[in-house]
Order: structure tokens, then sequence, then C-alpha cells
């Protein structure tokens, strides 16, 4: 009758863990089969997994009756503690006995406690069984418990394996996805470079093709300037001088453009001072006259590290821009500011210009800075391009929005 008994009660342990090597990577749902398990065939009252959590901490994860507990217990003098520590499970049959084996949740009176053992011999918690009553241990129970404490200890392994993995995946990826990024933008400044300098070569050639005979030309029109013309002739000339002229500063500025960029000359340059001789410089050329420029600086201002020369240059472009913008009287607003995102302790200066003119497409504002595009009528589109080179170079941004109702602002972000 024993003998039966016993095969009975190994059936039922083979089926027990049997049903546990489906195991599909819900981890708590797992742990609660085998608490379940083990507090079924123990003939328990209740069953839990606790998870060591460090600083002799430790938390249920898994119980027999499905209750979440999420609360964090000491591991000090408890009956638990003493199966973490030793690394050895613990049988108390009757904890009035045997107080010395450590503290038992009140109320209960027997426990079973086993360690969860990774194959490194790492203690990861425990399987506890209590009871409320008194009660013996075969050996082969606690046995039969070593084996789920074996198998639960070796889910957590793995899915702590698995969230590494995952981890380490979506570390990778994200690398993989800033190198793409970098590559990507490398490749597109290769590029860039390329275009530019295969456009600088060619407008070098251009220029000088052009630059001889329109220099015999002007020669001309300087030598019939000086003859007694009509009214009408007279005329004629001038446009024609015009012209001639204008497209001689053309040539100049395509020259410029395709020149390789020397090696900048940095130095601490006065940015509020820069801006300030150029505001009166631009007010003395025909395109100033008439324009209202006003100008708001802020006091103390750091220095800019820079070329004092290309940073000038990068002035004198924006205020003649915004000069062409507007009409006879309008104004023209300079600001010359800390950047707004560390006022205190600025890392950049924010210069910004700003024309009440019409606006500028949305479409076009992204190709404002490609060499050779222009909204302007007899713009060369070279302007900004080289604006946008220089502040590039020094390692600060450009940007320029344009609407209805707020007119055209240019904005620069330069290092201190």
């Amino acid at each position: 009758m024993q003998s039966r008994a016993r095969w009975q009660r190994d059936q039922q342990v083979i089926e027990a863990l049997s049903s546990l090597l489906d195991y599909v990577g819900d981890l708590n749902r797992y742990l609660e089969r085998i608490a379940s398990s083990v507090c079924h065939l123990l003939r328990m009252d209740v069953t839990v997994i606790t998870l060591c959590e460090g600083n002799g901490f430790d938390r249920v994860i898994a119980s027999s009756d499905g209750e979440e507990d999420h609360t964090l217990y000491t591991l000090h003098g408890t009956v638990t503690g003493t199966v973490v520590d030793t690394g050895r499970s613990l049988v108390v049959e009757d904890t009035r006995l045997n107080p010395e084996a450590g503290e038992i949740p009140d109320g209960y009176l027997c426990y079973l406690g086993v360690p969860l053992r990774t194959p490194h011999g790492d203690i990861l918690g425990t399987v506890c069984s209590f009871s409320y009553s008194p009660r013996r241990f075969a050996e082969e129970e606690v046995r039969t418990v070593e084996l789920f404490a074996e198998r639960a200890a070796m889910a957590i392994a793995h899915y702590r394996l698995y969230q590494e993995q995952q981890r380490f995946n979506e570390l990778l990826e994200a690398e993989v996805f800033k190198r793409t990024q970098e590559l990507r933008a490398a490749q597109a400044k290769l590029i860039e470079q390329e275009r530019l300098a295969a456009i600088g070569e060619f407008a070098a050639m251009i220029v000088h093709e052009i630059r001889n005979p329109l220099t015999t030309v002007k020669m001309g029109l300087k030598a019939f300037g000086r003859l007694a013309l009509a009214g009408p002739d007279q005329l004629r000339l001038t446009l024609a001088s015009e012209e001639a002229n204008r497209l001689e500063d053309l040539l100049n500025e395509i020259l410029q453009f395709s020149k390789p960029q020397r090696a900048m000359q940095t130095e601490s340059v006065n940015l509020a001072a820069l801006l300030q001789d150029v505001v009166t410089q631009v007010q003395e050329t025909p395109i100033g006259q008439g324009r209202i420029i006003e100008l708001a600086i802020a006091p103390n201002l750091p220095p800019v590290v820079g070329d004092r020369n290309k940073l000038k240059q990068v002035c004198l472009n924006l205020l003649r821009n915004a000069c062409e913008a507007v009409m006879e009287g309008d104004r023209i607003r300079c600001t010359l500011l800390p950047d707004a995102d560390t006022p205190q302790s600025p890392q950049r200066l924010c210069l910004s210009i700003h024309n009440g003119g019409p606006p500028i497409p949305p479409e076009d504002l992204p190709k404002l800075t490609r060499p050779f595009y222009s909204t302007k009528a007899g713009g060369t589109g070279l302007g900004l391009a080289l604006v946008k080179r220089i502040i590039d170079a020094h390692g600060g941004s450009l940007s320029i929005q344009s609407t209805a109702t707020e007119g055209t602002t240019v904005t620069l972000h330069l290092l201190i």
C-alpha cells in the first residue's frame, strides 16, 4: 500500500514537472505554476517564490494563491534569510521547537525553504512553503522541491540573460543607427564638397573667359563716355556702363565663392563692436540710405572666437540683404544677445537680423543657402551660400524664418 502511494506521488511529480516543459517566456506565469505545483504536492497552505534584491532584502515574485506582492522584505533574522545565507535547504517542522531557525510569518508553524541556485552557484532567491500546522517532511519531498527550485532558477537566469540580450540588441541598434546617420552626413558633406569644388572650378574658368573681353568692352564704353553724344545715345551708354559694372560685380562674387577657403585666422572677436561698425558702413552705402537700422545689443557680452574678416563679411551680406528687402523709411532690427538656452552662462551668442519686407515662400527657405539659388531679380545666389559656409566653418548655425505677418528673420548662433 505504501509503495502504491509512493508510486502515485512520483507520478504526480513527473506530471507536474512535465507540465513545466512548455515555458515560452511568461516568467511570472511559469513561476506561479511552480509555486502551485509545490504547494499541491506537499499539501502546504501557501508556497511563494522570492527573489533577492540585494542589501539584505527580497520580494515575492510568485505565489501559489496568485496574489501579487511588490513589498520588499528584510532577510535579516528570518527563515528565508537563513536559506539565502547558508545556500542550503531548510526544514522547520515546528517553529515553536526551533526558534533559532529564524522568524516565520505570523500564523505559520511549519516551513520548508529551498534556495534558487544557478549552475554557477549564485543564489537568486528561494522557494518557500508554509503551513499553519506542524508536520514532518520526507527526504523525497525536500528533493522534489529542490527539483522545482532548479527549474525556477534556470527560468529566472534565462529570462535575465534574455533581458540582457535585448538591452544589448537595443544598444547595438541605436549605435548602428547613430553610425549610419553619421556616415550619411559625412557622405552628404563629401558629395556637397565635391559638388562645390566642381562648381568652383567651372566658375573660375567661366570668370577667366568672360573677364578679358569684359575689360575690353568697359574700355570702349569709357572711350565713348568722352564723346559728346546726343541725349538718347548718352542714356544708352549709361545703361551699358551700369550693366558692365554689374556683370563685373557678379564675376567677382563668383570668383570669391569659387576660391578654396583659406584657413581661418581665429582670434577673440568683439562681435558687438564689429556689428556696430558694419551697421555704420552699410548706412553709408546707397542701398542702406533711407533705411532705419535699429541695433539692440546686450551689455557685457563675451567675445566669440573666429575670423574677424569673415564674420564681418557675414554681417555685411546679411545687412545688405535686409536693406534690399525693404523700402526707404522701413526699419531693420539687429539683435545680439546671449543664447536663450543658457542666458546666465552662455556658450553661444545669438545674432538675429529682421526685416519686414515681403515674405519668402516656405518652399524657397531650405534652398536659400544653395549656391546660385536666389529669389531676388538679378541676384547671384552666392551671398547666403557664402554666409553659410563661413558659419559652418565657425561651428555655428544659421536659420531663416519668414512669414507674411512677422517678416523675415535670419538667426546666427556663434560659439563663445
